[in-house]
């Protein structure tokens, strides 16, 4: 477990690391393409909380691209400002109702199209330098 002092990087790896079920091999897939879509993306750890001490990994480039949360069930990644990102394949599956927030939830055994992602990540990352 990476200290709260540690980099944020150090940080999501332990995170990573401590999951030894399939929500780590996604977190772990998901943070690769994101790294992949957009080489300038800047990790952080958000919303660190007694009831979640690690923290809510979370991607940016000019503002919040993605954050990675984890459930019991699921991976989320909840696009920040997902609502205002085009998303032609239907990635969006979670929090669609909303006006500002999309995301995607992820369960055990789902496939997630790569370039699809990219191009999302992509697309989140173009309307943050609008």
């Amino acid at each position: 477990m990476a200290t709260p002092d540690a980099a944020p990087e150090d940080r999501i790896t332990a995170i990573i690391d401590g999951l030894d079920d399939w929500r780590g091999a996604t977190l772990a897939r998901l943070r690769t393409l994101i790294h992949e879509a957009d080489p300038d993306v800047v990790e952080e750890i958000k919303w660190v909380k007694p009831t979640n001490p690690a923290g809510v990994p979370t991607w940016t480039h000019d503002g919040i691209i993605c954050t990675g949360e984890l459930y019991k069930a699921k991976v989320k990644l909840t696009f920040a400002r997902g609502a205002s990102v085009d998303d032609p394949t239907g990635l969006f599956n979670s929090s669609l109702g909303g006006s500002t927030r999309r995301a995607i939830d992820i369960a055990e055994g789902e496939e997630l199209d790569a370039e699809a992602f990219k191009d999302l990540v992509r697309a989140a990352v173009a309307r943050n330098e609008a």
